[in-house]
């Protein structure tokens, strides 16, 4: 799917803010089904529908592809079970804003590791701040944060590492978006178990069905589809730190439909995200405009990011 002309970064970073508005309210919606699903059953349950709609939607022909293809989609479905199931089994305990804040820690460590620029670890820095502000906000609140709650969102920080190198890998390898069709299905595999309750629960509502197709939509579908393609786009480091506007989205997410309280913590957290965000979404575009005058004064053509940067081993 990739064209001949070369994708702009502006692309790849609205591509990111659009997941990152989609994911936290997909999220809050979910949990009004954890009192009758389960927290890791709506997590079968919307993997498996989102998994049905690509595989409509894209139509994947998997047949032909090499083990390399297959191996770069089994684990990026691995790491999608293991991140959403065990982010559900966290918001059942913990409230959304501070879970995501927890979680992000993986992605941040991630950018830190991947930032060749004293810049970008520079606002690194400010979003782990941010990130800081809210898990103390989450701790000294009048809700202090349930310990296997915690345990669950580090773990499910982890496999979010996972999946942003899978991602990337399976960006890399195979063509358009059948990866994310089938790694959605290898995910909805994995979770059968705890996904058969559910379904039978689920057949026969009409009301826990809609709010089950609009979960996998919001916190499937849409972010997968864009942070896939917005790998394609910018280098590993920039889309890391980008996500860090996520936070201030579950904030947004669980006032609106959880009531969770914005408290000062929070909102200083956001100030300080919001800034790491600019910092990099500026950082590049000047790079890309010192890399196109370097290219220009050589006699080549532009250059632009066009995919994601190798993987460290």
């Amino acid at each position: 799917m990739q064209s001949n002309a070369s994708p702009r970064p502006l692309v790849g970073i609205a591509l990111v803010i659009g997941s990152c508005l989609s994911l936290p309210f997909g999220a809050a919606i979910a949990t009004q089904l954890f009192p009758v699903l389960g927290a890791w059953g709506v997590t079968s349950l919307r993997i498996a529908i989102a998994a049905l709609l690509l595989v409509v939607i894209v139509r994947p022909r998997p047949r032909g592809w090499t083990r390399e293809q297959w191996t770069a989609a089994a684990l990026f479905g691995l790491s999608l079970a293991g991140m959403n199931g065990f982010f559900y089994a966290a918001i059942d305990r913990i409230p959304l804003g501070p879970a995501v804040a927890i979680e992000f820690l993986g992605p941040l460590i991630l950018a830190a590791v991947l930032t060749r620029r004293l810049a970008d670890a520079a606002w690194v820095g400010v979003a782990l701040l941010g990130m800081a502000l809210l898990g103390v906000d989450g701790m000294i609140g009048a809700d202090p944060l349930d310990p296997l709650g915690v345990l669950f969102i580090l773990i499910a920080a982890g496999f979010w590492v996972m999946y942003i190198r899978m991602s990337a890998r399976v960006g890399a390898v195979i063509p358009g978006t059948s990866g994310l069709a089938v790694g959605l299905v290898i995910a909805a595999v994995l979770l059968l178990p705890v996904g058969v309750p559910a379904s039978i629960t689920v057949v026969g509502d009409g009301q826990l069905i809609l709010l089950a197709v609009l979960t996998a939509v919001l916190s499937s579908v849409i972010p997968y589809s864009f942070e896939l393609a917005a790998l394609r786009r910018l280098p590993q480091r920039v889309f890391g730190v980008l996500l860090s506007l996520e936070p201030a989205f579950a904030i947004l997410a669980g006032w609106l439909v959880l009531g969770q309280d914005a408290t000062p913590l929070r909102l200083g957290a956001v100030a300080l995200v919001v800034a790491a965000s600019v910092g990099t979404t500026v950082g590049v575009r000047g790079a890309r405009r010192r890399a196109d005058a370097e290219a220009r004064d050589d006699g080549d053509a532009p250059t632009v990011f066009t995919g994601p940067i190798p993987l460290p081993d």
